[in-house]
């Protein structure tokens, strides 16, 4: 009791911490924009960085999230935050064997032939460790942190808090949609069987991928916080980056990390929406391993619709195509000078998939050019008044953006065009609504788990 106690009151502190930080950030930003004074942004941002990576819990995985929405903060501190590092300091072996023994009983380590004390991999939610099964099957144990349930309610108060400072600097963007997705989301993220079903939904529309790899659940060894699975070996992006100079190898890789995130979204509906490089590595084949599932959302059969209907739109310059693809994605109110804005930051996530030749995913590798668009974007929303974007671009903007950073660290120059129209070629929204309700059923997923299921449309 008294470690649990110690733990909440740890806790606690670094709250205080962190809400000392964003309260002078609150004031610095009030006093830049309305008196003139001069804030040390990098300075200020490092702290923010610092205080916020203290935190085990979702209120980093938050800041990451931020840190890829465009404009979403000030540039200092999403590049802070994007900096935040995953593998976070891990639970000891003592609070891990309290942890476990909670999970499986006091007898667990009968259950497995080894367990590897030292985590394998540490993050914001839980930590991994390496274990052999009794038939000598490598396997990995996530594990989740205590009280997370708890975690989660105090972090989401801290993320309102960071939206509400960010609406006050500005109003370019409405930020309650982005706050209640997020909300959604990292709840969804503590359901370890919730996980599993997700787990087994990739296996079943990846199936045909070569390219892809899924591990397998082990349900006699998983709880609602303890996920075991089969082990799959890989390395780094960033390793595989810097031992691969063969730039056929890298534009590989980059093609099957395109196929792994848009076949399950364009045939089923389903987009991973972390493509963080923590939630996967690459096979000695050049392969994708993706090893997290908790950050996955179904969408509705027309607002997949709406994402081919766009790219059509802007192929044939059909604005009227253009605004029914917006009203599919679920925005409201757009008068022609909301779609002229909103066109400008499609017309840059789409331009790779308009031209037919091999071409990077930026012709300015810097991303540089990215950001120039970002921020035309953002003067010209505020010109407008701003916008409330629904809930479900936040997840596919994040993975098309996290995707983006993938294919320029890669150097990949990849057809996109063809990759996407051969995806699409196809594509009839009933049959990928029946996709969807045939792979639930066939996955053992609940009607009920998704909230935005395939009866929606």
């Amino acid at each position: 009791m008294a470690s649990d106690n110690a733990s909440v009151s740890g806790r606690f502190r670094r709250y205080a911490k962190v809400t000392g930080t964003m309260g002078n950030l609150a004031v610095k930003m009030a006093g830049e924009r309305y008196l003139g004074l001069k804030v040390d942004r990098e300075k200020h941002a490092a702290e923010l960085r610092d205080a916020l990576g203290g935190l085990k819990g979702p209120l980093m995985k938050v800041a990451q999230i931020l840190a890829t929405i465009p404009e979403a903060l000030p540039r200092e501190y999403a590049e802070e935050l994007a900096n935040l590092q995953t593998d976070a300091p891990s639970m000891g072996w003592l609070f891990v064997k309290r942890r476990m023994a909670a999970e499986l009983g006091a007898d667990w380590q009968s259950r497995f032939a080894s367990f590897e004390k030292t985590a394998a991999a540490a993050a914001s939610l839980g930590q991994v460790h390496q274990a052999v099964s009794h038939d000598g099957q490598t396997l990995a144990c996530k594990l989740q942190y205590p009280d997370m349930a708890n975690a989660v309610e105090g972090d989401l108060r801290q993320l309102k808090l960071i939206l509400s400072l960010y609406e006050r600097y500005d109003n370019a963007i409405s930020t309650g949609e982005i706050h209640q997705e997020l909300a959604e989301r990292l709840a969804e993220e503590l359901d370890y069987r919730r996980e599993a079903s997700n787990m087994r939904l990739y296996a079943h529309m990846l199936k045909d991928e070569a390219g892809a790899n899924v591990p397998t659940p082990l349900d006699d060894l998983s709880t609602d916080r303890l996920l075991t699975m089969t082990w799959i070996d890989g390395m780094r992006l960033k390793r595989f980056i810097e031992e691969t100079p063969d730039q056929d190898a890298r534009n590989a890789v980059a093609v099957n990390m395109f196929r792994t995130w848009y076949v399950p979204f364009y045939y089923y509906g389903v987009i991973h929406g972390d493509p963080h490089p923590g939630n996967y590595t690459i096979a000695e084949d050049g392969s994708v391993n993706l090893l997290d599932y908790g950050c996955i959302r179904l969408f509705r059969p027309n607002f997949v619709s709406g994402v081919i209907d766009l790219y059509k739109a802007l192929r044939d310059g059909d604005n009227d195509l253009a605004v029914r693809a917006y009203e599919n994605w679920g925005f409201t109110g757009l008068d022609q000078d909301a779609i002229n804005v909103l066109n400008i930051w499609a017309e840059f996530i789409y331009t790779p998939l308009l031209e037919d030749k091999a071409r990077p995913i930026q012709e300015m590798r810097s991303g540089s050019h990215g950001r120039e668009v970002a921020m035309k974007v953002y003067e010209e929303l505020k010109r407008i008044g701003g916008v409330q974007p629904p809930r479900e671009f936040v997840l596919m903007d994040r993975a098309a953006i996290g995707l983006g950073s993938v294919f320029m660290h890669l150097k990949a120059e990849v057809n996109w065009h063809q990759l996407f129209e051969g995806m699409i070629d196809d594509f009839d929204e009933k049959a990928l609504a029946k996709r969807q309700r045939e792979a639930a059923q066939l996955c053992g997923i609940p009607d009920n788990i998704y909230r935005h299921d395939a009866s929606a449309s």
